[in-house]
This record gives structure tokens, C-alpha cells and sequence, in this order.
């Protein structure tokens, strides 16, 4: 049972928590209140980035399932020095600041980069395209759900795979009836924090994918230029959004059953 915390360790909880999330509840509040909220969301450019943000987060979600689920099974049932350092790998994208990941995938797939190059032989361009978007959102966000995943997945008790596999069944079959419905939480969880960072990306979009209205410009982007253009209202509404989408995708993974493999992720 849990002990009520000291006075002093509660005053400083609340000083921490209140610094955390005043902005974010003094920004929607602005929005609230200002009664610009509707106009704003409802302007075109808002709405083709929201559309925008929609497309791209689901893709990236896709490429991350397709490519990082076989990649967090990996991690998760093999050992060696060749693991670690693939873990560090798949990790360093979260610490890399969002410039510097731009700029990253500029040198790989930029009209001059190692891959884009090549490329460029066929007629193929990704930098300042929509599917830039999807690779700078893969970049950045995928790493939480590998992680996610591989927690989950390493979880799963080895005895009730072994005996699936004594039974007769294919390792297709053990993922499937044993290891996926056992791990579905923290695969849930991957998910959502995926998403709500894929939406908030914009540091490598800007980089990788330029601010071009209707092809790459998302929602964060478009926080940013109307501030830019001193439009505040505009700002303020297509910020409260993203606000609102990740504070609900939070909620999701703490309250739908998710909030332990969450926090058996964060302590990964």
C-alpha cells in the first residue's frame, strides 16, 4: 500500500507537473477563448494539413509496422554484442536533434547523397515530396515502437511458445496464437506514441521535406509559418489540435490497458 508523500515532495510534485502542463493548457485555453478557434481550424490550410498530417502518419505507421516489427522480434529473441549495438542503432534517432536528423536524410537520400544519387539515374527524387514527409516521420518515430515492441515481445513466457512449437506449430503460428495476443499491449502502445510523434514531427520535415503548402506541409508546419506570418490565431488553433491529438493518444495508451507496457518501455 502506498504511504501519502511529504508535504515538501507534494509542493514540488505540483511545481513540476503545473511547469509541464500550464503551456499546453494556457494555449488551449487561448484557443477557447478567443472564438477564432472554428474559423481557424476550418481554413483551408489548416485543413489540407491536417489531411496532409492524416496521410503521412498513417503511412509512416505502416512502414514502421512492416519493417520494424520484424526488426523488434529480432532484438527481442536474440543476444550478443551485435544486438546491443543494433539497439543503439534503432535508439539514436530519439536523441539526434530534429535538425540534425533532416540534415541526415539529406545526405543519404538528397539529389546528392548516398542513395539519391542513384536514384537520380532513374529519375526518382524524394527530398521536398510528400513521401519525405513519411520517411522523416518513419525516422524519428519508429524507434518507439521497436522499443515498445521488443519489451513486449521479450516478456512473453518461452514455455508457452516451446509448447506451442512441441505441439506441432509453425513459428508464423506461435507469433500469431501466442506471442502477438500476449504483446498486444505494448504493440498498442508502440503504436500510439508512434502516431501522436509522427504528428508532431517537424524538425527533420523541414528540413528534408521544406514547407511546400499541399505536398509537405503537415500541421506543425503550419503552426510555424502562420507565427511566422504573425498570424497568431491560426497558430494558436492549429497547435491547440495537436495539443488535443496528443494528449488523447496519452490517454489512449494509459487508460485502454496500455499504461504498463508503456512504463515497462519508458524503463527499458
Amino acid at each position: 500500500m502506498k504511504r501519502g508523500a511529504a508535504p515538501w515532495l507534494t509542493a514540488i510534485a505540483l511545481i513540476a507537473a503545473s511547469f509541464l502542463a500550464l503551456p499546453a493548457i494556457v494555449l488551449v485555453a487561448r484557443a477557447l477563448l478567443s472564438g477564432e478557434l472554428l474559423n481557424a481550424v476550418t481554413s483551408p490550410k489548416v485543413i489540407d494539413a491536417l489531411v496532409l498530417s492524416a496521410i503521412t502518419t498513417v503511412a509512416a505507421l505502416l512502414l514502421t509496422v512492416v519493417f520494424g516489427l520484424p526488426l523488434a522480434i529480432y532484438l527481442a529473441t536474440t543476444s550478443g554484442r551485435g544486438r546491443r549495438l543494433m539497439e543503439t542503432a534503432v535508439d539514436l534517432p530519439i536523441v539526434l536533434p530534429p535538425s540534425v536528423a533532416g540534415l541526415a536524410l539529406l545526405l543519404v537520400f538528397g539529389s546528392r547523397g548516398l542513395i539519391g544519387e542513384s536514384l537520380g539515374a532513374f529519375g526518382i527524387s524524394i527530398p521536398f515530396t510528400t513521401f519525405a514527409v513519411v520517411l522523416a516521420q518513419v525516422f524519428v518515430a519508429a524507434p518507439f515502437f521497436i522499443r515498445s515492441a521488443r519489451v513486449g515481445i521479450a516478456g512473453v513466457d518461452a514455455d508457452l511458445q516451446d509448447a506451442a512449437r512441441v505441439d506441432g506449430a509453425a513459428e508464423r503460428q506461435v507469433f500469431r496464437s501466442i506471442t502477438a495476443p500476449l504483446a498486444a499491449p505494448a504493440l498498442a502502445a508502440g503504436l500510439v506514441v508512434t502516431w501522436a510523434r509522427a504528428l508532431g514531427e517537424f524538425g527533420a520535415t523541414i528540413m528534408f521535406a521544406g514547407n511546400i503548402a499541399g505536398r509537405t506541409q503537415t500541421l506543425p508546419l503550419v503552426v510555424y509559418g502562420e507565427f511566422q506570418s504573425s498570424d497568431l490565431e491560426a497558430s494558436v488553433a492549429a497547435a491547440t489540435v495537436l495539443v488535443i491529438a496528443a494528449f488523447a493518444a496519452l490517454l489512449a495508451v494509459r487508460y485502454l490497458n496500455f499504461g504498463r507496457a508503456l512504463d515497462v518501455r519508458a524503463g527499458a
